[in-house]
């Protein structure tokens, strides 16, 4: 049998040095269980940062791909295919909007997103062609192709990629006061997280989401929230922007949409705003292919009824209540909306990599992001036995210094 060290050090010879995974080589899964090439268990309390919203290998899922893939896969946009329709009208109907311009990547989404922006911007607005601005957050995470790392602030991300995409302008993350003297008359759009998921599940002020939908209605400019890690269902409401009642003018979609099986994202607006975009102008050769819309109609089909996204909220609400009367030492702050939550810890504490680490050995799979801050996002349908389970083994292995 090949170990887990020898395919890791495998992987090292030939591929690209641009992640820096646990050691850990996955081969199996199922619900919220996993299964390394030693047989090991553990449960994903990631899900792959909320692709996996509905676990590994849900059985609707798997069944919808399975019998496409004995149909037809992928006729490119250059013709119709027979499952794009109905996948676009529910989740039309499921974000509330007109329309819908499907994609691959959540980057690939963020992208579409800005190039609708700018030309709404022009066309619409009247803003004069190449002078569009897009309004952004500090701490954001929206991708990392040239032009989103443009406007991050995560040195990692960004140094060293330049020169940069010019156009965008950011402001405080929950400012609503920043946001509105920031705004021009070249101001196109604000894109925003509802919830900052990689700068460490960042909750935004309460009437935060309002007034910044209040204020862009007022100056005319386009209201943008990536959802692709806070959506579908990840923050106890399909959409994290419910939960201050926020219509956004264009909702980003992705990871999960894809149903942990193929990629697949989407943007959606109604047609005042993604009528702009005409034949060659924009596209790609597998957004919207029928293996990805037959499983991402899927992935609608477990939302409609509202019972994963009620789950998370009830049982999310639970966790964050147990996990801050633990009393854990070294913890900074334990913020989380949904089954979305982490956990941050002082400075000079514990490194959020260390406590992935310990939480690996004793079966539990988490990630860390900038050092000091663990996530966690385990999957909506998980057991809930099995969620207890590990949040008493999280407080066990925070109180272990």
């Amino acid at each position: 049998m090949v170990t887990s060290a020898e395919l890791i050090r495998a992987e090292g010879e030939h591929t690209a040095h641009n992640y820096h995974p646990l050691p850990v080589v996955l081969t199996e899964g199922a619900g919220a269980w996993v299964i390394d090439v030693e047989g090991n268990r553990y449960l994903d309390l990631l899900s792959a940062y909320s692709a996996l919203n509905f676990g590994h290998r849900h059985p609707a899922l798997i069944d919808a791909a399975k019998a496409q893939l004995d149909r037809i896969t992928l006729t490119s946009r250059a013709f119709h295919n027979d499952q794009l329709a109905a996948f676009c009208a529910g989740l039309a109907e499921l974000a509330g909007k007109d329309a819908i311009l499907p994609m691959n990547s959540g980057a690939e989404a963020v992208e579409t997103a800005i190039k609708v922006a700018r030309k709404w911007g022009h066309e619409r607005k009247g803003v004069p062609d190449g002078q569009a601005e897009i309004i952004v957050c500090a701490g954001n995470f929206h991708g990392r192709t040239t032009t989103i790392v443009s406007f991050s602030d995560d040195p990692d991300a960004r140094n060293g990629f330049g020169p940069y995409t010019p156009g965008f302008v950011t402001v405080p993350y929950g400012d609503a006061a920043a946001l509105r003297a920031a705004i021009t008359d070249r101001t196109a759009a604000f894109l925003m997280e509802p919830v900052q998921g990689e700068a460490g599940v960042i909750i935004p002020p309460d009437g935060y989401l309002a007034q910044a939908q209040a204020i862009c209605r007022d100056a005319n400019v386009l209201l943008v929230c990536d959802e692709i890690q806070s959506g579908l269902g990840r923050t106890g409401t399909t959409f994290a922007s419910d939960h201050e009642q926020v219509m956004p003018d264009i909702r980003i979609m992705g990871k999960a949409l894809g149903g942990g099986i193929i990629p697949l994202s989407a943007i959606a607006a109604d047609w005042p705003v993604l009528g702009v975009i005409r034949p060659g102008e924009h596209g790609s050769t597998f957004g919207g292919n029928p293996l990805a819309a037959a499983i991402g109609s899927a992935v609608l089909d477990l939302l409609r009824p509202g019972n994963l996204q009620d789950r998370s909220a009830k049982l999310g609400a639970e966790v964050l209540t147990r996990l801050q009367a633990a009393d854990l030492p070294d913890v900074r702050e334990i913020r989380g909306r949904g089954l979305w939550w982490a956990i941050e810890f002082a400075d000079d504490a514990r490194t959020g990599r260390s406590v992935c680490e310990d939480l690996m050995r004793r079966g539990i799979l988490a990630k860390d992001t900038h050092t000091t801050t663990v996530r966690f996002a385990p999957p909506l349908t998980i057991d809930e036995d099995d969620l207890w389970h590990a949040v008493d083994t999280i407080i066990n292995v925070v109180r272990t210094a």
